[in-house]
């Protein structure tokens, strides 16, 4: 594990771990669990992509419970969903349980454009952009459905915030200061976790410096899909201390 930038106390956690019950990883719970103790991580927090029509998670709970614990590694749960318009309302199956007897969790991400009208592909929000659709309006459009989804959960963590700008077009400079203080406020009011994602490269750190600033809490990720890469961390590392440096990367 790398902790030679930033600070090494959030280097000691991975919060978003994937495993076999993803349709896209390759790695097992007890493998992953092995990999994190392997790195010297204390927190762990085992998630994996859930849509409406998922029905597994109640055994997803239970492989978890039942998988042996490396001493010293605290496991968390959760479920990775996708916003799905722009008033913020989630991919989750009903009847979902948070909390006691349930994962821990909810982990939010932006996998496609939260649109008015719904979910919006990357190459349909290029469209849009391309046929009058503001930057500015359209980062409204976002911020604003991150902010609803916050809202909508208990216990909440954003993942790989603001990936999907790169693919339509964007990037974090074009989100105003503005925009920035809304969603970190949001952050922290709701109490939701602002992961900083190794695999997709942020929040960068200007974000990072707005969460800091309105007192959101940050954690580290890698977003692995293989236990090779629990824990290991380079990117993040260089954001977080441009974050807490004050200078962008």
């Amino acid at each position: 594990m790398n902790q030679s930038h930033g600070s090494p106390s959030y280097l000691t956690g991975d919060y978003h771990v994937h495993s076999t019950f993803s349709d896209d990883a390759h790695s097992t719970i007890a493998e992953n669990l092995a990999a994190a103790a392997s790195v010297g991580l204390t927190r762990i927090r085992l998630i994996d992509h859930v849509r409406q029509s998922t029905t597994w998670v109640p055994e997803f709970l239970s492989a978890v419970a039942a998988t042996p614990k490396p001493d010293g590694l605290t496991v968390l749960t959760g479920v990775e969903a996708k916003i799905l318009n722009a008033r913020g309302e989630l991919d989750l199956p009903p009847g979902l349980v948070v909390g006691k007897d349930g994962v821990d969790a909810i982990v939010i991400a932006d996998h496609q454009f939260p649109g008015t009208d719904g979910a919006w592909s990357p190459d349909d929000t290029k469209a849009r952009l391309a046929a009058g659709l503001s930057v500015a309006d359209a980062l409204d459009l976002l911020v604003g459905a991150t902010i609803a989804a916050m809202e909508s959960v208990e216990f909440g963590q954003l993942a790989h915030c603001f990936s999907i700008l790169p693919k339509i077009g964007l990037t974090e400079d074009d989100l105003s200061d503005a925009q920035l203080e809304s969603w970190a406020q949001g952050a922290a009011r709701t109490g939701t976790l602002i992961e900083v994602n190794e695999k997709w490269a942020c929040p960068g750190p200007r974000a990072l410096r707005a969460a800091i600033a309105a007192g959101a809490n940050l954690v580290a990720s890698t977003d692995s899909h293989t236990a090779t890469e629990v824990g290991r961390y380079d990117v993040v590392a260089q954001l977080l201390e441009g974050a807490l440096s004050g200078v962008d990367s």
